[in-house]
């Protein structure tokens, strides 16, 4: 097993992982589209000119410790499970995959009542293809 990728999931077991996802990805996209739209505000008003650090962000804008700690906290649990974050915005996470010999990625988007698709390690969630026997509704 590449140590790129410590676990290799089963889609039954990606599935299991589904209903705890929905909980932190949902938390995780509310609380970096507070920071966005916070960040979004100071730089509306002039506040915010130069490019600074989260540390320096949080230390300046207090308001944004909280949230951008629970991304991290958030972030931290996905890759405890063996997963991969790839987008907040679309909530996209990855579960590597023995696909016959070579490591792919189980594919699952927030909204997903289970994995139903896949896609190779270099091709990202473009290049989605249905797992057998899956519904196909992510194709809509």
């Amino acid at each position: 097993m590449p140590k790129r990728y410590p676990k290799l999931f089963s889609a039954e077991q990606a599935n299991r992982l589904i209903p705890t996802l929905e909980l932190i990805v949902r938390d995780l996209m509310v609380s970096a589209t507070f920071v966005r739209n916070r960040l979004g505000e100071l730089r509306a008003t002039g506040e915010l000119v130069s490019k600074s650090s989260l540390q320096e962000l949080v230390e300046r804008y207090p308001e944004l410790d909280e949230p951008s700690t629970k991304m991290a906290q958030a972030v931290e649990q996905i890759e405890e499970f063996g997963c991969l974050l790839k987008d907040i915005d679309q909530g996209l996470v990855d579960f590597p995959f023995d696909n016959g010999g070579e490591v792919a990625f189980l594919c699952w988007q927030f909204g997903e009542k289970s994995i139903e698709a896949w896609h190779p390690v270099d091709s990202g969630f473009m290049g989605r293809q249905p797992l057998p026997g899956a519904r196909k509704t992510w194709l809509n």
